[in-house]
């Protein structure tokens, strides 16, 4: 039984502290296997539906960065947090964007022109500049969002050429569930080829700078990092299974 499995079997009888820990555990083991540490990799507690105390417990054990799908979750929880690093990395809606413009430090799901746009336009009112990653998604997976990865450079380039105050500094992508974690390697080893190739076409453009490859949740994050994503995403292996009846009220 590998590391990870064991996280997710027993968290219920462990603290999120000790949670956190052991998900480390197991990205600084796949970091070096890719010729990397453990400082490498950023981790993104992803609280979805978690109580802004259980939000705080995580901060308390060294959590700095967050990522909250729904704007409305992070309107809710805002004021509630300690400090931390929030991240949007659900689906972005254009008239939602002016209300959390101020809030987080990185959209994770940009996958248009149109929402590039009207990011720019809410950064420059409130005078800040906004880190994104593009969404892409090679499996073309029907029920998931993202561009297809023939589109990415046109579109980096026109974000880059048109919208003065977003920074694209990455991808992000979602993999098809597998029972198996292995066998969610040859994607995230084919996004990993995208990205490689998205940094060499822009490397030294203004307004990119291809810092992040976020890739890999609680099932297969371990794979994710052996195969160079640099930013995981992982919510159940930290806190537990969400309780989704709170998103039907």
């Amino acid at each position: 039984m590998t590391l990870q499995w064991i996280v997710i079997r027993v968290y219920r009888d462990m603290s999120i502290a000790g949670n956190i820990e052991r998900v480390r555990e197991i990205i600084a083991e796949a970091a070096e296997k890719s010729g990397r540490t453990a400082d490498d990799v950023l981790l993104l507690a992803v609280t979805k539906l978690h109580s802004p105390e259980e939000m705080n417990e995580a901060i308390d054990a060294g959590a700095t960065d967050v990522g909250e799908n729904k704007v409305q979750e992070v309107l809710e929880k805002y004021d509630k947090v300690r400090p931390v690093r929030w991240h949007l990395i659900g689906h972005l809606q254009t008239n939602k964007v002016k209300q959390i413009i101020d809030k987080v430090v990185m959209i994770h799901s940009v996958d248009s022109l149109h929402l590039a746009r009207e990011i720019d336009k809410r950064a420059e009112q409130a005078g800040l500049d906004m880190d994104i990653l593009i969404q892409t998604d090679p499996a073309a997976q029907e029920t998931k969002f993202g561009v297809d990865p023939a589109d990415l450079s046109g579109l980096i380039r026109d974000i880059a050429a048109e919208c003065s105050h977003v920074k694209v500094r990455g991808l992000m992508c979602i993999a098809p569930f597998c029972e198996d974690p292995e066998d969610t390697r040859p994607f995230f080893r084919e996004v990993k080829k995208i990205f490689d190739r998205c940094r060499e076409e822009f490397d030294g453009e203004d307004n990119v700078e291809m810092k992040y490859l976020s890739m890999g949740m609680t099932n297969d994050f371990r794979i994710a990092v052996e195969e160079g994503s640099n930013l995981v995403r992982v919510g159940t292996a930290i806190f537990g299974y969400r309780d989704y009846r709170k998103e039907e009220k």
